[in-house]
């Protein structure tokens, strides 16, 4: 699988990464097992960037992910985790974590934590549980509404841990463009992960981040690209960033889904590809919590998308005109 340069980095991803959310049981349990066999299938498939955080099942996906990748080669593979949250051990654990989206019992507190300290802290951590004496990037965690001490404060430190040698690359991740805007603006960083912005059904960071990202020659990673099911399976019921589904987008999302089956092309190929149409994006990350699901993403990742899908998409006003789209090879 091809692989693109982060920035000014000397990390790079390849085209389509793992996510690790789900094999912190995100909303439904997986077990070790069907883990560790998830990120096998990703291997055999050729992917070589995994992703995962402290806040995915209290540090669960950050142990099975270390767990999976121990034993091979760790120069053929990237490996990215984020700061802002600290873990604080609980004395007395009761109930589970469902209600921050994680079936894991609730033996840690999540603690928000942008300064200094709490990144370094933060990354020694993550390293522990990853079994692991370095990562390559390192993203600032959902710093909305902390984005004057991440900017000031957390961006410095991984700065001088990445001038140092200790990181390879610097990054930043949410769900919304605007912020992200301004980390790209006011720092050096090498990449911004972005979920849910930049799909089939929100081109929202065209406004701002893209052009952003583009003229600061910072990278851009897509997640999110089936906004959270809606564009893997369109239907009454489905959930469009972890809700259900205005009609109106289910009506939108079912349009798409015939348009691409005139052309014999899956709308999860559509949306995994879509993203790539823009110079600035250099991957997509595909959270996946058994080998089924991120070998089904990797077989339409690697599907050939005909270019007249895209116009069709656009002269049906289900994409707007000026929305750029992959060319063949992309």
């Amino acid at each position: 699988m091809h692989h693109v340069r982060l920035g000014r980095s000397a990390v790079t991803t390849t085209r389509l990464s793992f996510g690790g959310a789900a094999i912190g049981n995100l909303f439904t349990a997986v077990d070790d097992a069907t883990a560790a066999a998830a990120v096998d299938a990703a291997w055999t498939a050729g992917i070589r960037t995994f992703d995962t955080a402290p806040h995915y099942g209290l540090g669960l996906s950050e142990r099975r992910l270390g767990t999976a990748l121990h034993g091979r080669p760790r120069a053929e593979y990237q490996l990215s985790t984020k700061v802002g949250r600290l873990l604080d051990p609980v004395s007395e654990p009761a109930g589970d974590d469902l209600a921050h989206g994680f079936a894991v019992p609730a033996t840690h507190r999540r603690r928000w934590d942008f300064s200094a300290d709490g990144v370094r802290r933060g990354l020694e951590q993550s390293l522990l549980r990853l079994g692991t004496d370095r990562v390559d990037t390192v993203y600032l965690h959902d710093p909305d509404d902390h984005l004057d001490q991440a900017l000031t404060e957390a961006y410095p430190a991984l700065d001088q841990l990445r001038s140092e040698g200790v990181i390879g690359a610097i990054g930043a991740g949410m769900n919304q463009s605007a912020a992200l805007t301004r980390v790209v603006r006011e720092t050096d960083v090498d990449v911004v992960l972005l979920a849910g912005r930049y799909t089939l059904l929100d081109q929202s960071a065209l406004a701002d981040l893209l052009p952003a990202a583009s003229e600061r020659g910072v990278s851009v990673v897509i997640g999110g690209v089936f906004n959270s099911g809606l564009l893997a399976d369109p239907r009454p019921g489905a959930t469009f960033d972890y809700a259900a589904a205005a009609p109106e987008l289910v009506e939108r999302a079912l349009r798409m889904q015939e348009v691409c089956a005139r052309h014999g092309v899956p709308l999860r190929a559509a949306a995994v590809r879509f993203a790539f149409g823009h110079p600035a994006v250099a991957g997509v990350l595909v959270g996946a919590r058994n080998a089924e699901e991120i070998t089904d993403a990797a077989r339409q990742f690697g599907l050939p998308i005909p270019p007249g899908l895209w116009d069709e998409l656009k002269t049906s006003g289900l994409l707007p005109a000026g929305v750029p789209v992959p060319k063949d090879g992309t």
